[in-house]
């Protein structure tokens, strides 16, 4: 660091040491290296300073000399910041100001830092992979460690993205692994997001870029936390994912207030012991609102669409030829996916077959009294079907759970071809052991013809919550961006309730346990596992689909980002490489042709 002599006054009780070899243009630097140095140095006895730099007019005592070496470090780091960016900093150093010649060199650096960056404040520090982040008062005796690597076995790495840093305290950090073998070090800057005037803060400059990356990791760490019962931490980072979200915008923001909120709430209910039902009452008493809001996602992006269309195109070529066929939907909401097929069976070659309907619902106590949401579906499909001279039936059965479903009130008839269907169905079924086995079972019993199942590509049923959590953070992520690109119509009321219908399902997967937790979902490679267990073989889904469905993405998001592939028979649509959702067919072993 060079200072001209110009910005530089003597006080009055100490003389300014000056340059021999120039007289003229005197220059003081002083680097770690330096200082390090003349910590080897003669120590007077009398006040503890160091000779060495007292004969050069510094006062600094023995203790104080890794401190100092530190603050001069961090002020080289500014100004070569200061240098490369052309900014006011050297300006405001070469101005006629007036910098005393510091005998109390601690207190000087201290000054002169506290002129560029706001104050520091003390704090315990903790330190991730990714960041570190302080938080007052924090138990030193709390050994937390460990919870802040990420899980080895997520597939979705995250580094961190440079950013130019203009200040920051360095800490160390070592792994507990390797504590009795050779010591490896990371460096760490901290980051507090607040500063008071009564404490210190070491600030750096980051990007939305990597505020974004810090928003994931607090996540992430919060999640971990609270797998290991540590709530106090886990607060604490709650107190920071707030202000970095608020840095986002779009679907990063949207996604971490919806997971930050669930995370909340499983901390509370953990402090407080109540149950972690959250949403079950709102599932059962608000019914019709998340219908509502399954409408929405319906129309505004085309995860739907693709489940419904698959599924159709499935039953279609497995009821060629037949004259009587019977569908069974194991949940029929608002009946949407049946006019296409009604229609794709009125205009096949030989005339469309007697169509019989049976939609499962589950009870809905906000409705009135006097509505009866299945007789109105009925209704309109049969409407539907008769404008299209086909012959229609439809029965509704309301049942608390899949699981409560037996073969008599299916009502099954002599010589009608069944299929039955279940899109995003049957992984709320995990949540009570046995019960997928048992409604295999009663689908085994009715002999089908097909049976089309889609269910999210995720894995969010793991006995880990933290590496749920990880899983689900990415999952939902790439939904959310997804649906940014689809606009969500003129007044964005589509995209606003899709997003709450995705973020109930956020809230269920992370704040919820037990039978409450009913979003588990699972992959396609596990629920083949499951069907081939029971008696079932894979149906391949033909090409013919494949170039239909995909036609039918293209429309959203401009044809761009959404992705149609064919896996092992199976169709998934994903958001460029990542698979959201899979459509699956099936068959009884005894029924597949040789």
């Amino acid at each position: 660091m060079d200072y001209n002599k110009k910005n530089i006054r003597k006080r009055p009780d100490r003389p300014l040491p000056t340059n021999p070899t120039n007289a003229t243009n005197p220059v003081y630097s002083c680097s770690s290296s330096s200082l390090m140095a003349a910590k080897e140095s003669k120590i007077r006895d009398a006040g503890g300073m160091d000779e060495l730099l007292a004969d050069l007019g510094y006062e600094v005592r023995s203790s104080d000399m890794a401190d100092v070496a530190q603050k001069l470090e961090q002020l080289e780091m500014v100004m070569g910041s200061a240098h490369q960016e052309d900014s006011g900093l050297l300006s405001l150093l070469s101005t006629e100001s007036v910098h005393y010649n510091p005998s109390d060199l601690s207190s000087w650096l201290e000054s002169m830092l506290s002129e560029i960056n706001p104050p520091e404040f003390s704090s315990s520090t903790i330190t991730t992979t990714a960041t570190t982040l302080d938080f007052p008062n924090f138990p030193k005796s709390t050994q937390i460690g460990q919870i802040y690597d990420e899980p080895s076995s997520s597939n979705y790495d995250l580094s961190a993205i440079p950013g130019e840093i203009v200040y920051g305290e360095r800490v160390k950090k070592k792994a507990k692994h390797e504590e009795e073998e050779e010591e490896e070090e990371e460096e760490h800057f901290v980051v507090p997001d607040s500063c008071s005037s009564s404490t210190n803060c070491s600030i750096v400059v980051v990007d939305s870029q990597e505020t974004g990356v810090r928003l994931v990791h607090t996540l992430i760490a919060c999640s971990q936390a609270i797998q290991q019962d540590n709530l106090a931490v886990a607060e604490a980072l709650m107190s920071q994912i707030g202000p970095l979200a608020g840095s986002q915008s779009g679907a990063m923001k949207k996604v971490a207030i919806y997971f930050a909120d669930a995370l909340a709430s499983r901390i509370y209910k953990l402090k407080t012991g109540t149950s972690t039902s959250t949403s079950t009452s709102s599932s059962t008493n608000h019914l019709s609102f998340s219908q509502i809001f399954h409408h929405n996602f319906y129309r505004s992006c085309p995860y739907l669409q693709f489940a419904h269309f698959t599924a159709n195109q499935a039953i279609l070529e497995a009821f060629q030829a037949k004259s009587k066929v019977h569908i069974i939907d194991f949940g029929i909401r608002q009946g949407t996916q049946w006019p296409q097929l009604i229609q794709a069976l009125a205009l096949r070659e030989g005339g469309p077959p007697t169509i019989r309907l049976t939609g499962i619902a589950r009870p809905d106590s906000g409705n009135p009294a006097d509505s009866d949401p299945l007789r109105e579906i009925g209704w309109k499909l049969a409407g539907f079907a008769d404008n299209l001279r086909v012959g229609f039936e439809f029965q509704g059965v309301v049942v608390q759970s899949l699981a409560d479903l037996d073969s008599e009130a299916l009502r099954l008839r002599e010589g009608e071809s069944v299929a039955v269907n279940s899109v995003f169905e049957l992984h709320e079924l995990l949540a009570s052991p046995g019960s997928v086995e048992k409604v295999l079972g009663l689908v085994r019993e009715v002999r089908p013809t097909v049976v089309t199942v889609v269910e999210q590509e995720a894995n969010h049923n793991g006995p880990v919550f933290a590496d749920r959590f990880n899983e689900a953070l990415h999952y939902y992520s790439t939904v959310f961006d997804s649906l940014e690109s689809c606009g969500g119509g003129s007044d964005g009321q589509d995209l606003l309730m899709s997003e709450m219908y995705l973020g109930s399902q956020i809230y269920n997967v992370v704040a919820c346990e037990g039978a409450d937790r009913v979003e588990r979902h699972e992959t396609t490679a596990q629920w083949k596992t499951r069907f081939l267990s029971a008696g079932f073989a894979p149906v391949h889904l033909g090409s013919s689909g494949f170039k239909q469905v995909s036609g039918l993405v293209s429309l959203f998001g401009n044809g761009d980002g959404y992705r149609v592939e064919e896996n092992n028979g199976c169709l998934t649509l994903g958001w460029y490489t990542r698979p959201l959702i899979a459509t699956s067919a099936w068959q009884l072993t005894s029924n597949k042709k040789p």
